[in-house]
């Protein structure tokens, strides 16, 4: 069956946002006192909702310390952080490109719908998604809700659509909604741990991820580039 609705994360996928991300947990863990955390070990929580994230590097941390953290976090990233955060090669012109040929485009992310809609709006790609799902509005990934919600606002079956993500947050996300799944590799976790997962592709590029979907889409298609 032709995809109708690509549902993509945000954070890794579309974004680089790795190394903001990064530079913001640790400076919202220093201002609380904690220790830091690795840049790889920070990369692995990318994705989940801020409260799971820092839950998971910080098990330790009480109620109120997460609290702060949380909230420096997001002072940290949404004005004292000046690391840019441009969207990946090609992904204006592809998505611009999907909307022109009909495809229905969503987001399911891990930010909160504040910081989504800031990145959004300061993308100027507000107008190309016919639906959003954030973190504060749904259980984090890879709780299947987001995906859920997203199928329900748009009338598309599982069987006609399609997740893109870079972690393996993404992809359990879709396997329990029952929607297949392409990994990029291009973002924060590594293809083995994608490939774990089992995605029907592992692109490396977006202009890749444009091609192959428009491939699946194609009447005469039936290729399925395995990672």
């Amino acid at each position: 069956m032709a995809i109708k609705l690509v549902i993509f994360d945000w954070d890794g996928t579309l974004m680089d946002s790795a190394a903001k991300i990064v530079n913001c947990f640790n400076a919202a863990t220093r201002d609380v006192g904690l220790p830091q955390r690795g840049a790889r070990e920070v990369r692995q929580i990318i994705g989940l909702s801020l409260h799971d994230a820092f839950t998971t590097l910080i098990p330790r941390a009480s109620r109120d310390q997460r609290n702060q953290l949380i909230e420096s976090y997001r002072a940290h990233f949404s004005t004292l952080d000046s690391t840019t955060v441009p969207l990946f090669p090609g992904v204006i012109q592809y998505l611009r490109e999907f909307y022109k040929q009909g495809y229905l485009l969503a987001v399911a992310s891990g930010k909160s719908r504040r910081g989504l809609q800031k990145a959004l709006n300061d993308t100027g790609t507000t107008s190309l998604f016919v639906t959003t799902r954030c973190a504060d509005e749904a259980p984090s990934k890879p709780h299947p809700q987001m995906v859920l919600d997203i199928l329900q606002d748009t009338g598309v079956s599982p069987r006609e659509a399609i997740v893109v993500g870079d972690t393996v947050f993404d992809l359990q996300m879709a396997a329990a909604a029952k929607v297949d799944a392409v990994a990029v590799t291009y973002g924060v976790h590594d293809v083995d741990q994608l490939r774990q997962q089992q995605p029907l592709a592992c692109v490396n590029s977006f202009p890749e991820v444009y091609e192959w979907i428009n491939r699946q889409s194609a009447p005469s298609s039936a290729e399925v580039m395995n990672c």
